[in-house]
């Protein structure tokens, strides 16, 4: 939890002095690329704050309203951070482009002036832009070295495979979010300096439009990410079946009638299964045949928090696997 409330804290810093940055950009250049990264900067500036407040609310202890806590907040907190920041930026930023593209302006080529001091002209967004760069590289680079470990200690095959396993919404969302950046500053750099060196405002223009598009693109996938954590899912499949198995082998059990999981917040599973012991087994035997599957469960993923073993009658050749 520690790990992921840095990474925020550095998206949150650098996005906060960004979002300043190309707002100032703006006003002296009136660039529509540079009000859709704005647009884009305040709204990332923000789903730290959501983030922030996700993990401080999972970290609330249990009630009897909330029996397994109060962790699925943070992918609650995330899927705000989706659909209605992203989702708003992105439509922000693509209507401004559009409309730009649809009502062209000969784009100001002399130097701005603010408060009685005259700029440098287009030069002031070059300068924004790149300090941009540097920003969001030093949050990707912290959200990329979390996710990096996460994806050693289960063995996944990369960030692929991380984006649709990973229960640690928070850092997902802050490393996508910071990769989104990245590109969106490099596009808004690369259509302001097609203006400016051929004096034409589609590029310009056009920039903001693709950020958009990318923003709400980037909304749409994880807000299905956080869906599939918020109703309830599973842990992925291989790691289930290799779970059950070493249910199956454990002393004493001959039979597993029924077996789930489901994560009740990040890296927080709750493990659930009715199983049958062998015959001739006392309550005391049955009772240190729980316990120890208990300690093998938890021993072998680090997420299992909560085990469940309920102890069931052997099943007549009638009856049918629960599953």
């Amino acid at each position: 939890m520690a790990s992921s409330r840095s990474v925020v804290l550095a998206a949150l810093f650098a996005n906060g002095a960004i979002a300043i940055m190309k707002f100032v950009g703006y006003l002296l250049t009136l660039s529509p690329a540079m009000l859709s990264e704005t647009y884009h900067s305040i709204s990332d500036t923000a789903n730290q704050v959501f983030l922030l407040i996700g993990i401080r609310y999972s970290e609330r202890s249990r009630t009897a309203e909330h029996p397994f806590g109060y962790g699925k907040a943070q992918f609650f907190y995330s899927f705000l951070v989706s659909v209605l920041l992203f989702g708003i930026a992105g439509w922000e930023s693509a209507k401004h482009g559009f409309n730009a593209l649809r009502h062209p302006h000969t784009p100001d080529l002399t130097d701005p002036t603010l408060f009685g001091v005259t700029f440098p002209g287009v030069w002031v967004n070059y300068a924004v832009l790149i300090g941009a760069i540097i920003f969001e590289t030093y949050a990707l680079k912290k959200a990329h070295a979390n996710m990096s470990r996460q994806i050693e200690e289960n063995n996944w095959s990369g960030f692929r495979e991380a984006f649709r396993k990973t229960s640690d919404v928070t850092v997902l969302t802050a490393l996508t979010e910071d990769a989104i950046a990245l590109s969106g500053a490099g596009i808004a750099l690369f259509g302001v300096f097609l203006t400016r060196t051929t004096g034409n405002p589609l590029y310009d223009s056009a920039a903001a439009l693709l950020i958009g598009i990318m923003l709400m693109g980037f909304a749409i996938a994880l807000a299905w990410e956080n869906k599939r954590l918020l109703l309830g899912e599973s842990l992925p499949n291989d790691e289930e079946t290799r779970l059950r198995e070493l249910v199956a082998s454990h002393e004493g059990v001959t039979e597993i009638v029924d077996f789930r999981t489901v994560y009740f917040g990040p890296e927080n599973v709750l493990v659930t299964a009715h199983v049958v012991f062998g015959d001739g087994g006392s309550t005391d035997d049955i009772d240190a045949y729980i316990a120890g599957i208990e300690e093998t469960l938890r021993e072998a993923n680090g997420d299992v928090n909560n085990v469940y073993i309920e102890p069931e009658q052997p099943r007549s050749d009638g009856d049918k696997m629960v599953f």
